[in-house]
């Protein structure tokens, strides 16, 4: 990982501590509850610093609410989590090293599909070449459309041209492949190939066992709050 990350807001780098180069991320007895309800329960997982890991789960598992607490959206309940050997709780150092791609690719909808790069970049203090993301993802003709008139499989590729320009050493993926004709999944699917080739950590929540395995090998299921290693046959 490089010597410093920048923060938000261009704000300085962050300084990552020594255990940043063996693991991603580690949990201990990691618990949230919202309201009253306790949604994950007493999480432990290590992953290595470069994996690829697929999050499965049914539908109402906690597999986005988990990453959202990665992404330092939610904060644990109890519970210790180090992340790029930070704590967990560190929201504005967290936040630096991670970057979350939702469902719905978390764009914005008024700002064309080169704004929304650029803005990206300006919000985290770094600069990119955004003609060649957007070229990558096949989407330069519509670089100077409004992001609401994209399709659900352009959208993914402007997500993962945003994902690919901020380099973030880990990576958190929700549903990458849902909506998507066969052409668009197989262009999604390589450009996390390529995420990975990078070094990245990618933690991939997905219904799409095949898909999303060829990119993120280890598997996770997420059932009854609880996280369970899964092996392939």
């Amino acid at each position: 990982m490089a010597a410093g990350v920048k923060e938000a807001g261009g704000g300085g780098t962050v300084a990552p501590p020594e255990l940043a180069s063996a693991h991603a991320l580690q949990l201990r007895g990691v618990w949230l509850r919202l309201g009253r309800e306790a949604v994950l329960r007493g999480l432990e997982v290590d992953i290595p610093a470069g994996q690829g890991v697929t999050l499965l789960g049914e539908n109402g598992a906690g597999k986005t609410t988990l990453l959202r607490l990665l992404a330092a959206g939610l904060r644990p309940t109890r519970g210790e989590g180090r992340l790029l050997g930070y704590d967990l709780r560190d929201s504005r150092a967290v936040r630096g090293v991670t970057h979350l791609m939702p469902v719905d690719g978390g764009l914005y909808p008024d700002l064309t599909g080169a704004e929304n790069l650029r803005f990206a970049l300006q919000m985290h203090g770094q600069s990119g070449d955004v003609a060649g993301a957007l070229r990558r993802t096949g989407l330069t003709g519509a670089a100077e459309r409004r992001a609401r008139f994209f399709s659900a499989g352009m959208r993914k590729r402007l997500a993962l041209a945003r994902a690919h320009l901020l380099a973030r050493p880990l990576t958190l993926v929700d549903e990458p492949f849902a909506n998507l004709d066969e052409g668009g999944r197989a262009l999604v699917q390589e450009l996390l190939t390529e995420l990975r080739a990078q070094g990245v950590t990618l933690i991939i929540a997905a219904h799409e066992p095949a898909l999303a395995q060829a990119v993120a090998p280890r598997t996770l299921r997420l059932a009854g709050g609880q996280l369970h290693e899964e092996h392939r046959a």
